[in-house]
């Protein structure tokens, strides 16, 4: 599979990363600090005689540069830390493979019915599930119980006829007194099919060939 040929590079890419980025920012701070110091130096020899500077306020210069310094090797800290802790967390959602994630995302259907979990809008007294294929066309648009419960999609058209095999998308109508109060996408269960660790991201690809990011998934269960 594609997840275990691009595993080893991530694993790699991260330290690597983080190597290069500690060299240069010790070189730039190191830099800096020879600048500082000439400048700090200049500044004590072109002080007005009648009105020397404070040690105080160099004191404080000091202590300003060392804390600009101290927060630089943290940044680039906190980079390599974010770089392992995205590798752990890949490892971690590895085992999400091959179960059923909850997004709001088009789903594929291949003649089993799918769980949608709606949430209509508050005060809603009436809402309608619109379900289009992958060309955005509508095949049903029909009045749903207004309820958080989950619900089963049979697949079946307007016309009563069986929809065939492919990707449908789901989005819920809520009215109340009449009016229209919102559309929005409706959750649906998907099965994974591969996790990625991309732009410093977790990513899950769902076996409709959506990509998605982890941190949208609402629940997880068995296929």
């Amino acid at each position: 599979m594609e997840f275990s040929q691009t595993l080893p590079a991530a694993l790699t890419a991260g330290p690597a990363q983080y190597t290069e980025a500690t060299k240069n920012g010790d070189a730039v701070i190191s830099s800096d600090f020879e600048t500082f110091l000439k400048m700090l130096t200049a500044q004590m020899e072109n002080q007005d005689p009648l009105n020397p500077i404070e040690s105080s306020d160099y004191a404080v210069q000091l202590a300003t540069f060392s804390g600009v310094e101290q927060q630089v090797r943290t940044n680039d800290l906190l980079d390599g830390l974010g770089a392992k802790l995205g590798l752990m967390g890949l490892s971690d959602i590895a085992g999400w493979v091959g179960m059923e994630a909850r997004v709001a995302a088009p789903v594929l259907f291949d003649q089993t019915p799918i769980t949608l979990v709606p949430q209509p809008a508050t005060g809603a007294d009436q809402t309608r599930l619109v379900v289009k294929n992958a060309a955005g066309e509508v095949v049903e648009n029909t009045v749903v119980p207004v309820t958080t419960d989950p619900i089963q999609w049979a697949g079946v058209g307007q016309n009563g006829t069986p929809l065939p095999r492919g990707v449908y998308s789901f989005e819920l109508i809520s009215s109340g007194d009449g009016r229209h109060l919102s559309t929005d996408p409706v959750q649906a269960y998907s099965k994974i099919t591969e996790t990625q660790n991309a732009d410093g991201k977790l990513w899950l690809i769902l076996e409709s060939g959506q990509k998605i990011q982890a941190d949208t998934v609402s629940a997880i269960r068995e296929s």
